[in-house]
Parts: structure tokens; C-alpha cells; sequence
């Protein structure tokens, strides 16, 4: 496998394909680089080079005990970037992923970035609080917490099938293939990396990082997300950005690189074409 060693020790595991302009892929908990597979093929067939790594304890990176929080994630991702010498990077993160981008630009800087695209990303906050009440209560996170600790593969069974790709909505199909991966990528990780991780993607103030990004950004939501919804997500995080461009999709998912990749990548690449 392909690793590199953080200051730590923890081995990150990633994908380098390719020639040509970098994209750099941050996936959503609690999977892996696995889940950017259709855009990786996608973007190498028009020209990029696509790179994808595992966060720390997920996937084929270390299972370490601790350090699952952004400012790890961020630290690891700009160690890849440093160790693969990335110049002019496209970073584009999907849902916890956004939020590493978010960090990762906001505390290390834009020298090695071009552009950054956030995908049903937790930024700004996911948590309710006096500065945001329209987040969502503590109590959600604390109940995930419980059923992944209670039963880690019946959770992960539960998650797919039903909100993450907007399964039990009213005549949707779901596809079993889709849930099948969904959980074989989180039980490939760490139960410690992946309980401490809600804590990291929910409890996490991107405000300020938000707000230090000058490259463009594009901001992609389903307005059907039930997993980081709309309103309190997308729209904020294109306003703090400031170069920001907000594109909605009317009944997408959280999973809408997934279950809607044809759509997401064609918008994706007109906009980093335009």
C-alpha cells in the first residue's frame, strides 16, 4: 500500500492517479477514499491528477487511539499535500471531508490551493447552540454516539438504507450494492476513530476558517439532506467564503456524489473549467 508516516506515527493511506492539475479528495465519515472512486475515474479521463486518502483510523490508515479531531485531520492532509509536493490543488470534501478542506485551507493556508469545493459539508456548525440555533441538538450526536458503541455493523447496516441516500423517501429505490459498500468502507475503520469523529464533524466551528478562504469555492447541497440539512449548512458557508458560489439541488441527498455522481460530476467539472 501507499503510505506516508505523520509526525505522530500514524500511516496514511492514499490514491495517486495521474497527471495533470491535482484534485485532492476528502471523504465523509465514516468511510474512505473508496467513496470517491466514481470521481476519481471520472476527472482522470478529462485530464486531472486525483489523489484520495484515508483519515486517520478509517480505512487502511492507522487505527490509532487518538487524534480524531480537525485539527489532526487537517495537520494529516496537509502533510500529504507536502509529501506529494501538490501545487495549484483543487481540495474537494464531501460532508466531514468539507469540513477538513474548510480547516485545512483556514489553518495552513492557500499556497499549494487553487480551489476548494464543499459537497454536503458539515461547515459552518452542525451543532445547536446559543450562535446557532438552527443546528441540530446535541442529543442527535449524542444518540449516534450510543448506537455505534451499542452496534457498530447494525448502524452502519441502518445508516444507508435510510437518510444517507434518501432510501426511505416515498418511491425511491435503493440499491443494494450502494448500501453493501457504504458499510463494508466503515467497517473497514476504527470504532474508536469513528465514535470520537462525531464529536469532530458536529462540535466543530468552521466560522473562522470559513471566513480566511479568498480562493473560489463552490458549494454543493441537496436541498433534501437529512443528514446535514440545508438551510443551516450550504447557503452559510457560501456567504463566508470570500469568493463563494452556491449551487442547490432540489431533492438530492446527503450521498449525492453517489447516488447522482453523472450530475455532480458535470457540474464540478464546468466549474472548475469555467
Amino acid at each position: 500500500m501507499t503510505t506516508i508516516t505523520t509526525t505522530d506515527g500514524t500511516e496514511i493511506y492514499y490514491k495517486d492517479w495521474g497527471s495533470g492539475q491535482p484534485i485532492v479528495f476528502s471523504h465523509g465519515w465514516p468511510l474512505s477514499a473508496d467513496d470517491w472512486d466514481t470521481q476519481m475515474l471520472f476527472f482522470l479521463e478529462h485530464g486531472y491528477r486525483v489523489i484520495a486518502h484515508d483519515r486517520r483510523g478509517h480505512g487502511r490508515s492507522t487505527q490509532t487511539s487518538g487524534g480524531h479531531d480537525m485539527d489532526h485531520y487537517a495537520a494529516d492532509l496537509a502533510a500529504l499535500t507536502e509529501h506529494l509536493d501538490l501545487r495549484d490543488a483543487i481540495h474537494v470534501g464531501h460532508s466531514t471531508g468539507g469540513g477538513e478542506v474548510a480547516h485545512y485551507i483556514g489553518q495552513h493556508g492557500e499556497e499549494r490551493v487553487s480551489r476548494a469545493v464543499l459537497i454536503s459539508a458539515v461547515p459552518p456548525i452542525m451543532v445547536q447552540t446559543e450562535s446557532n440555533p438552527g443546528g441540530l441538538p446535541k442529543s442527535v450526536f449524542d444518540d449516534l454516539q450510543a448506537q455505534l458503541a451499542a452496534n457498530r455493523s447494525e448502524f452502519y447496516r441502518a445508516l444507508p438504507t435510510g437518510p444517507f441516500y434518501g432510501y426511505n423517501r416515498p418511491g425511491a429505490t435503493a440499491s443494494e450494492a450502494i448500501i453493501e459498500n457504504w458499510w463494508r468502507q466503515g467497517m473497514m475503520g476504527g470504532a474508536k476513530a469513528h465514535y470520537d469523529g462525531i464529536v469532530a464533524f458536529s462540535q466543530t466551528d468552521f466560522t473562522e476558517d470559513l471566513k480566511r478562504i479568498t480562493v473560489p469555492v463552490l458549494v454543493m447541497h441537496g436541498e433534501d439532506d437529512q443528514i446535514v440539512p440545508y438551510a443551516d449548512s450550504g447557503p452559510l458557508s457560501a456567504e463566508l467564503v470570500q469568493n463563494g458560489t452556491l449551487k442547490s439541488y432540489p431533492g438530492f441527498p446527503h450521498g449525492m456524489p453517489t447516488t447522482e455522481a453523472a450530475t455532480i460530476n458535470a457540474d464540478l467539472l464546468e466549474w472548475l473549467q469555467s
